[in-house]
């Protein structure tokens, strides 16, 4: 291993300050710890929890965070360089950050000579005292600081010897670490890393940092080379979380540092938290992780093709490029109409199944998957579907019921409200039920009423519910009279599955998804328990 791959690299998260930043992302005091504490447990150096005093909530979290004891990262304050014409001193947002109990804290300053005329409007000599006046005080006052160089690289190409003069007077003041920042998200991996290589080199003693937008869409490759050319902090956000574009994804950059560049950022164990804390932010600001994204989405390791599923099974590497478990995610093979029968037997035996690939009844599953396929079902993300489809082929099991009829009627009233009330007549071992349950809609209704019907018989039923509802129009030319597609997500709090209806009819479709979704969750919940 080349030398420069042992000096460390620091890993610095702004989930909290920046990404927060992303249009109609909010979370509470409570899910802000939270999230900081799992960012701990991934291995994050430096988590940056935002401006101590900006507002109520920050109060409470850095409040919160006083009491906490992270294992390994480190909280860190954020705010900006003094007022023009203020003294340090006298800027309340300085001493607020002096007297945070955070031994690390950053600020923010400007770089940019078009910032400086038409913004702030102060002059270029003002902006050196204030980013030499800022750090200093800081540094007296026993603080450890990170200073960002806002719009650096805009500046570099404006000026490049004022953008220079600007980390250097923070340098020079004391600061631990200047950081490059690609505010704007306008440059490219090359020119990021040229001009990282020219600061390091004016500024040896200096720690470089990074700190990239997404805009290009190339914000986790101007981190690496970044990093490549000399910086050795790398900023970035969860699930590249933050305004506009976003910031650079911290996800993607983490494996590609340790798997890819020999840094070791974090290790071994905590790589394998990875796609664990990608999820996991993501429930608690409400997002959903990108099925397709890098390491740590559904579709990260999923396989589909046949000759690819056939080269998988004997040599992973051919089409994955690290080991999946490595960053905590799993191969995956898809079932569709391109499917060869690898694909069939391997699902078969992830569903405990015995079964070979000379095997006649193969065959039967490829033909009837594509018969399938073919009316408009889709079984890549109805895995609960599909499982029942061979179950059926391979072993036959008694269905929970036998449905008699289902009816649903939809009442608008005069003074606006709608009210969906759903019967269903089914045989549950031998005994005929009739439930009636009123919902907001058809399939809740639907739901309500099989629920209130079965749950008896099946208590695993009250663990599991709807978590998703797409509804997609196969062939538009046709209008009202279009076969629909339903796919539903269900969960029972630990995992989650897909299920599929295809009907002309929108609440047929949608009654063969629902029963899919809860059949499947009741033989999951049995083979659970055994």
């Amino acid at each position: 291993m080349n030398s420069h791959r042992e000096q460390q690299v620091q890993l610095y998260d702004t989930t909290l300050r920046d990404g927060m930043q992303q249009e109609g992302m909010s979370v509470s005091v409570d899910e802000k710890v939270r999230i900081a504490l799992k960012l701990d447990e991934l291995g994050i150096g430096f988590i940056e929890g935002g401006f101590p005093a900006s507002n109520p909530k920050e109060i409470e979290f850095f409040r919160r965070m006083r009491d906490e004891r992270l294992k390994q990262a480190e909280l860190v304050a954020f705010g900006m360089t003094r007022r023009k014409g203020a003294t340090a001193e006298a800027d309340d947002s300085l001493r607020v950050l002096a007297e945070v109990f955070t031994p690390t804290v950053a600020i923010v300053g400007k770089t940019w000579g078009l910032h400086l005329s038409k913004v702030i409007r102060v002059s270029r000599g003002e902006n050196l005292r204030m980013i030499d006046e800022s750090v200093r005080f800081l540094t007296a006052q026993g603080k450890r600081v990170v200073y960002d160089a806002e719009h650096f690289f805009d500046a570099w190409r404006d000026d490049r010897d004022y953008a220079l003069r600007c980390v250097a007077a923070a340098a020079e003041a004391g600061a631990a670490v200047v950081c490059l920042c690609d505010t704007n998200g306008a440059s490219l991996p090359p020119f990021v890393a040229d001009v990282v290589r020219e600061v390091t080199a004016a500024l040896p003693g200096a720690l470089v940092g990074i700190h990239a937008h997404n805009d290009s869409d190339c914000a986790v490759a101007s981190s690496l080379e970044a990093v490549e050319a000399g910086a050795r902090q790398v900023q970035g956000t969860i699930n590249g979380y933050g305004e506009r574009c976003g910031n650079a994804n911290l996800v993607s950059i983490i494996p590609g540092l340790k798997l890819k560049m020999g840094y070791p950022v974090v290790s071994d164990g905590q790589l394998e938290r990875l796609t664990e804390t990608s999820h996991f932010v993501a429930d608690v600001v409400n997002a959903a992780v990108w099925t397709h994204a890098p390491y740590v989405g559904r579709s990260a390791f999923a396989h589909k093709g046949g000759m690819h599923v056939a080269a998988v099974e004997k040599a992973p590497q051919t089409f994955e490029h690290v080991e999946p478990e490595r960053v905590g995610n799993e191969g995956r093979i898809v079932v569709s109409e391109l499917s060869g029968k690898g694909a069939v037997v391997r699902k078969a035996q992830e569903l405990g199944l015995q079964l070979e690939g000379d095997d006649a009844r193969v065959a039967n599953v490829l033909r009837r998957l594509k018969t399938r396929e073919h009316e408009g079902y889709h079984y890549e993300a109805a895995d609960a579907s599909f499982d029942l489809l061979l179950r059926e082929e391979l072993a036959p099991h008694e269905p929970l019921f036998r449905l008699e009829s289902f009816r649903v009627i939809v009442e608008k009233r005069e003074d606006g409200k709608a009210v969906v009330e759903a019967t269903i007549k089914i045989h549950v071992g031998g005994e005929r039920i009739i439930s009636t349950a009123e919902g907001n809609g058809p399939v809740n209704a639907m739901d309500s009423a099989l629920r209130q019907a079965i749950v008896s018989k099946y208590p695993h039923l009250a663990d599991i519910e709807l978590v998703n509802y797409k509804v997609r129009i196969l062939d538009e030319t046709k209008g009202t009279g279009a076969v629909t597609r339903v796919l539903l997500d269900a969960s029972d709090g630990e995992d989650s599955w897909g299920s599929i209806g295809v009907s002309e009819n929108i609440i047929e479709a949608s009654w063969e998804a629902l029963v899919d979704s809860i059949e499947f969750g009741m033989l999951r919940g049995e083979a659970t328990r055994r």
